[in-house]
């Protein structure tokens, strides 16, 4: 039996390289595809795929929270992530988030394809070009933990805070997330605090630098 994908990219020519890379692979099959991370979520809802390959960067949800929401309601699918950071922080919220692998974004066709099949098989798969940062990050697990959006923040509050960032009025997120004015406010006082920051411009770039939207953010969700 085939291996059933979704992929998930929100940069079309990437997402089209992608599909045709896997459609070589006779074993392989990509039975939708996503441009966000809440098509990706939705896609992995309807399809029940056996994998899900995710950019990490992506509009109006990104790829980390898309992959906890994955992993949590959809059971038995597998996500791999795929990024352009191979910092320890990107890593270790992927894995925590519920991802089986992680690959760079410039990683080699057939490290590609062999990630997917060892991660349809119920196995982890890092490329090597990042297995060196987890073992970092175990061996200072009893480090102080520095103050990223992903151990700070809680997930809607990161949730909101990518939204901001990517141009969104308070009304506009407001009416995305179906919450009251008065919470989307409240949330957004509740991240300036804890990060620091007062200002909308500050928020952008703390969220560009975590990771959690890309430099140029898109307002298409």
């Amino acid at each position: 039996m085939s291996i059933r994908i979704v992929v998930a990219d929100d940069h079309q020519l990437f997402l089209e390289g992608l599909r045709a890379l896997l459609r070589k692979e006779t074993e392989i099959e990509v039975v939708s595809e996503a441009n966000n991370g809440r098509e990706a979520l939705a896609e992995a809802r309807r399809q029940r795929p056996d994998v899900v390959v995710m950019d990490l960067s992506m509009p109006g949800l990104n790829g980390i929270e898309a992959t906890k929401r994955i992993v949590r309601s959809v059971p038995g699918v597998r996500v791999i992530c795929l990024s352009m950071h191979t910092e320890a922080r990107f890593v270790e919220a992927a894995l925590e988030a519920g991802a089986s692998g992680y690959l760079p974004k410039d990683c080699a066709a057939d490290e590609m394809t062999s990630a997917i099949r060892a991660v349809s098989s119920g196995k982890t798969y890092l490329s090597p070009s990042v297995a060196g940062v987890v073992v970092d990050v175990l061996r200072n697990r009893d480090a102080p933990e520095e103050g990223n959006a992903f151990g700070v923040l809680t997930d809607r509050e990161r949730e909101v805070l990518q939204l901001l960032a990517e141009g969104q009025s308070t009304k506009e997120l407001a009416a995305h997330l179906s919450l009251s004015v008065k919470t989307v406010g409240t949330h957004r006082e509740h991240i300036m605090r804890k990060l620091g920051i007062r200002s909308i411009a500050g928020l952008t770039k703390y969220a560009i630098r975590e990771g959690l939207t890309s430099p140029e953010p898109r307002r298409e969700l």
